[in-house]
């Protein structure tokens, strides 16, 4: 939306506007700004959410693999957890055969690796929400 909009639906006039907005991102409270695509539109028609079990959790293979699984481009998520598993990736790729591909080629190499779990996405119930208010 224009800053004229956004001003109109906050009541404010245009300037003030503008200017917090600008406060909000050089804080860092508004992150920045994408078009959301869709990834059938790419010919991304498959996701798998992936639980990793590490082998070990020292500092060095943890880090080691944060910084190769963040450079793997079908990885669109990447969460640390708490607990038993202890990452979870969001996979995207164009079908089962290249998941197939991108988990015996790249995911399985990955440092300090034990087990990889998949779970297939069926169907997406919430997708891309805005955060809560």
């Amino acid at each position: 939306m224009t800053i004229t909009e956004l001003a109109s639906r906050v009541g404010l006039s245009v300037s003030p506007c503008h200017r917090r907005l600008r406060e909000l991102e050089r804080s860092g409270t508004i992150r920045g700004y994408r078009a959301v695509v869709s990834p059938a539109a790419l010919g991304l028609t498959f996701q798998a959410l992936v639980f990793v079990t590490m082998r070990q959790e020292d500092r060095e293979t943890l880090l080691g693999f944060e910084k190769r699984v963040a450079r793997v481009p079908e990885v669109v998520q990447a969460q640390r957890l708490f607990g038993d598993p202890d990452y979870l990736l969001r996979i995207i790729t164009a079908d089962l055969t290249a998941y197939q591909e991108l988990e015996d080629d790249v995911l399985s190499t990955l440092p300090g690796v034990q087990r990889l779990t998949s779970a297939l996405v069926m169907k997406h119930i919430v997708d891309d929400r805005p955060l809560p208010t």
